[in-house]
């Protein structure tokens, strides 16, 4: 029959493999082939392929006009991402072309714009990417071959806005049936704003319990997802982490020193796209018997790039040393790695070679290298300033020539 000439049509991505496909990111490019296969010789108008990539968002609203009267609201808004047109196939001549019985590739490639949006499924919005081939023939139905693709934009944390450390205070007046019981208060911290998934966030945290009931201190890592269409939100929050500390009891104080908070596989934070964000936020909240609980907000960015071993260390070792420093959980930076011994880096020969140089280096017998270059760093820091005296302790020679005034 005239329909059972395609055995087969689909598109594939170059990269792919067995149950794991290829992940792109702006500025790349995508190729790949349109597989057809047929089981007889099959006249074709032409083969065009599109790829497509759109956010789009779309939720309802229910609301009243009245004691009698109700309608539903509707919004929706849209964005093009990436948009790319190409014909694979098309005949010389006349309006069809003749293609024999087998198999067929039509290979093709593009470039992806520079800047994109990882994509996303949410509850009232999405962010996807997709290739769509269509086989046009004479008298038939078109034929379509759709592939997916995903694409995920980086997101580096190692960038001085996302070291930073993140700390902030709350308090809360404990209250029952109108009457005071007393004030809670809740100070947190964490060394930087940028993490990855996998990584653990040390949580330092100080709950001061000044009520007449104990309280129970809790945090957990909040995903936030917005929709925007028409000047109007919607959000959808998610906790994807969490802990729960021991009760504080009343007059008492807890702190935290580093409580570990793990971030499960989760997609990276989307912040620059119109119509849809994603934001993470680390909640510090104390459940207060009676009252509303106190809640402490402080962001987080999610990225892709995880913190570089030696790029950012500087920075990020600098800004963890006066962190410890401003908790009082520590006094100074770990100790660095002591160098390396001259005689594994240079070979026998060369150190040899080099013993026998003219210009030996002085050599100071006051001073002693043992220890690490730190803890000199160290005691002259500290070290009290020279006494001061009104007596010149270096008095000019009386062979020098007095100074004239008048010239």
């Amino acid at each position: 029959m005239l329909f059972d000439k395609v055995k087969a049509f689909s598109v594939q991505l170059d990269g792919a493999t067995t149950g794991a496909e290829p992940v792109f990111s702006g500025g790349q490019t995508v190729a790949g082939r349109v597989l057809l296969e047929l089981a007889s010789a099959m006249r074709v108008g032409a083969l065009r392929l599109r790829a497509r990539g759109r956010a789009h968002v779309h939720w309802t609203e229910s609301r009243s006009a009245g004691s009698s009267t109700a309608y539903t609201q509707s919004y929706s808004e849209r964005v093009e991402v990436v948009s790319h047109r190409a014909t694979l196939l098309a005949p010389d001549t006349g309006e069809t072309t003749t293609l024999p019985p087998g198999r067929h590739e039509f290979l093709f490639s593009f470039q992806l714009p520079p800047t994109l949006v990882t994509s996303f499924e949410g509850k009232h919005g999405s962010v996807r990417y997709c290739i769509k081939a269509t086989l046009h023939r004479p008298w038939i139905p078109a034929r379509r071959a759709r592939k997916v693709f995903t694409v995920i934009e980086p997101v580096d944390i190692n960038t001085p806005a996302l070291l930073a450390p993140q700390a902030g205070a709350q308090e809360k007046v404990a209250r029952s049936w109108y009457r005071n019981r007393g004030l809670v208060s809740l100070s947190a911290k964490i060394d930087r704003k940028g993490y990855t998934p996998g990584e653990v966030i040390p949580v330092f945290a100080e709950i001061d319990n000044s009520s007449t009931c104990p309280v129970l201190p809790r945090a957990a890592v909040v995903q936030t997802q917005t929709f925007m269409a028409r000047g109007a939100r919607k959000q959808k929050q998610a906790v994807v982490a969490s802990l729960a500390g021991e009760p504080v009891g009343p007059g008492q104080r807890a702190l935290w020193q580093g409580r570990a908070l793990q971030i499960p596989p989760v997609g990276p934070s989307i912040l620059h796209c119109r119509v849809l964000h994603v934001d993470y936020a680390l909640k510090v909240c104390v459940d207060i018997p009676g009252t509303s609980k106190l809640l402490l907000e402080l962001p987080l960015v999610i990225g892709t790039i995880p913190l570089h071993p030696f790029g950012s260390r500087s920075s990020s070792v600098g800004s963890h040393a006066s962190f410890l420093l401003d908790w009082g959980l520590g006094a100074l930076p770990e100790r660095p790695e002591a160098p390396p011994e001259y005689s594994e880096v240079v070979a026998d020969t060369e150190a040899a070679a080099l013993g026998q140089s003219p210009f030996p280096l002085p050599q100071d017998p006051d001073v002693s290298l043992e220890g690490p270059f730190f803890a000199y760093f160290q005691e002259f820091r500290y070290r009290p300033p020279p006494l001061y005296s009104e007596e010149d302790p270096n008095p000019p020679s009386e062979a020098m020539r007095p100074r004239c005034t008048t010239c």
